[in-house]
């Protein structure tokens, strides 16, 4: 053993049989064998902190993505350690009984629907495996699955946008999903959507992310605090502009980036995974994926989850992605953030009085917003300097917090403070929503794909052509939305008003899904619906329900939020583990469900 300087040989730390081991081993080798794994069809290799994919033009991608291989573990991103030891971590492994990160890559072609067309999408994949690694120097543990083994099933998820990254997800949400719905016995995988985050080639059309900063800036001003026709011409005027850069940048990928396209690629990695039938958590708009899927192949739907869920074919119309959930943003305002905020009391929540109503809490906010509208509101933060808190960027930060309870408490707190005078906590939350981080030296910037949003809304509703004869009729859009919404109609409107310019720049959308939603599939599936949920009302359940009959069946979850996971139900939950687990579903159509602790106190 080599001795350690300065250390007399009576107090060398023994080493372990696994670090012996690589201590034999060349520099290049892992005590749990290299990977990428021969004939893995994802190409998966430990996670280490950053990664990025092979450029689409490398001659030999995966020779370079073997080469970013890592082969110390200690550098890999790995699962919690047992909350009890357990016979597994008797061994020599550090890591035993420790599920592990695997980041891996799928290449499909661009266009399905064309064998003459040979260009790819490189998709980004990523999976929890909750068997962790076997070592080569260990005897296999005792746990239910072997080291190293593949879960019996994969839990495949999925986390809406459109442009929210699975791969993200995984990494952030992977362990409690597992043992959320399958007591930590089934693997995790999701991926990014073609056009979004590390998948290639990215949907972003400004060169950095500063640039669309400051390009939302003038963009994104609402109706209220602007001249309504003169924005309405500057904001149509950008939608043009920033079209025209995707085109230049990306080509015809807009063609290809539907709903329909994704769920292609969604059966894609289920064929890869060599299960017989997609296991699935599908949310927002993964929910539109799921029900897209579910109809396209229907004999492949095993044990899938649809929580807040959309109506697809409300995407099929034009401004239909923005029009579904307007009424139930502000009954989750009044009834939750303020209600329960008045319920909670002052010592729960920082904007209550004592003795003051729900009523007249209301009344003040509204008074506050209106003064942030007539003037708004200096402030400051170390990282970005002087800031403003106008009415355009502090809405969306209100809109952004009914997603989430857990959020309401440091929500009111800065809200409280604002309307003192105090806009500290405003500025940092208004510094929160840009892309480009100053904190991050530019070098190691990744670009977001914000732009895939309206590409996918735009491209599922081409077929329904927007007027082209002036402004006139989105001005009245816009009007109507806000007066059914002061919190989400402004930035539902801006969200679909660019499918005006769509079809100018890419004319033929490769493939839309029009169909019914009744097909009759091979295994039911749950929706979960919240009753106060802003971005995808009850009612967009139940009217789901009624499309599948039969294929489906119902979770009524009392709530607020966006989706079951943000206000927790143990009631919810269980119906979803007995469905992954053990392929059982409620026998009622509709089960209503109550998240377990009110909000302010979660």
């Amino acid at each position: 053993m080599e001795k350690l300087a300065g250390r007399p040989p009576s107090l060398h730390r023994p080493q372990r049989a696994w670090q012996r081991t690589r201590a034999a081993r060349p520099e290049s080798a892992s005590p749990y064998g290299q990977f990428p794994l021969p004939d893995d069809p994802f190409q998966f290799i430990p996670c280490t902190a950053a990664y990025a994919l092979p450029h689409l033009n490398d001659s030999d991608p995966k020779r370079t993505w073997s080469s970013l291989f890592d082969p110390n573990p200690d550098h890999w991103r790995w699962g919690a350690a047992p909350s009890s030891p357990g016979p597994s971590r008797l061994s020599d492994d550090p890591y035993a009984g420790r599920g592990i990160y695997l980041c891996g890559y799928l290449d499909l072609p661009l266009d399905h629907l064309s064998d003459s067309d040979p260009r790819i999408v490189r998709i980004a994949v990523a999976k929890f495996q909750v068997s962790g690694l076997a070592s080569t120097s260990s005897p296999p543990g005792r746990r239910p699955v072997p080291a190293g083994a593949k879960s019996e099933r994969t839990i495949v998820v999925e986390p809406g946008g459109p442009g929210g990254s699975g791969t993200s997800w995984v990494w952030d949400a992977a362990e409690n999903i597992t043992q959320r719905f399958s007591d930590g016995q089934f693997d995790v995988l999701g991926w990014d959507p073609r056009g979004v985050n590390r998948s290639l080639p990215s949907a972003a059309c400004f060169p950095f992310n500063a640039d669309r900063d400051r390009w939302s800036l003038l963009a994104e001003r609402y109706r209220e605090d602007s001249n309504e026709t003169q924005q309405l011409d500057i904001a149509d005027a950008m939608n043009d502009a920033t079209f025209y850069a995707c085109q230049q940048r990306l080509g015809d990928l807009a063609r290809f980036v539907s709903t329909a396209s994704v769920v292609r690629d969604l059966e894609a990695i289920r064929k890869e995974l060599a299960e017989e039938e997609l296991t699935g958590y599908f949310v927002s708009y993964g929910t539109g994926i799921g029900q897209t899927y579910a109809n396209m192949f229907p004999n492949r739907i095993g044990r899938v989850i649809l929580d807040g869920c959309q109506y697809v074919k409300d995407q099929r119309q034009l401004a239909g992605f923005g029009l579904t959930s307007l009424d139930n943003v502000t009954d989750a305002w009044r009834d939750g953030f303020i209600g329960e905020c008045v319920e909670a009391g002052p010592e729960n929540c920082a904007l209550a009085r004592p003795s003051e109503s729900a009523g007249e809490l209301e009344a003040r906010m509204s008074r506050l917003f209106r003064s942030i509208l007539s003037r708004p509101a200096p402030g400051y933060t170390e990282a970005s300097g002087p800031s403003l808190i106008t009415y355009s960027n502090l809405i969306p930060i209100i809109y952004g917090s009914l997603y989430n309870p857990k959020r309401w408490p440091s929500t009111a707190q800065m809200l409280s403070e604002l309307e003192t005078g105090n806009s500290t906590l405003a500025a940092l939350a208004v510094a929160e929503r840009w892309d480009f981080k100053p904190s991050l030296p530019c070098a190691s910037e990744e670009l977001s794909s914000d732009e895939v949003l309206p590409l996918v809304i735009c491209a599922d509703s081409y077929d329904d052509p927007p007027p082209q004869e002036g402004l006139e009729w989105f001005g009245q859009l816009w009007a109507n939305m806000t007066s059914q919404s002061w919190i989400s109609g402004n930035s539902r409107f801006l969200m679909v008003f660019s499918c005006r310019h769509f079809t100018r720049y890419w004319p033929h959308v490769s493939e839309v899904y029009r169909g019914d939603l009744n097909h009759t599939l091979s295994n039911p599936v749950l929706l979960i619906a919240t009753t106060y949920d802003p971005a995808t009302p009850l009612r967009n359940g139940r009217r789901l329900l009624e499309d599948m009959g039969p294929n489906a069946r119902l979770v009524v979850h009392h709530g607020y939020g966006h989706t079951s996971s943000v206000h927790s139900s143990n009631c919810t939950d269980s119906i979803g583990k007995n469905l992954i687990m053990n392929g059982i579903l409620p026998a009622e159509r509709e089960t209503s469900c109550f998240a377990n602790k009110k909000p302010y106190q979660i």
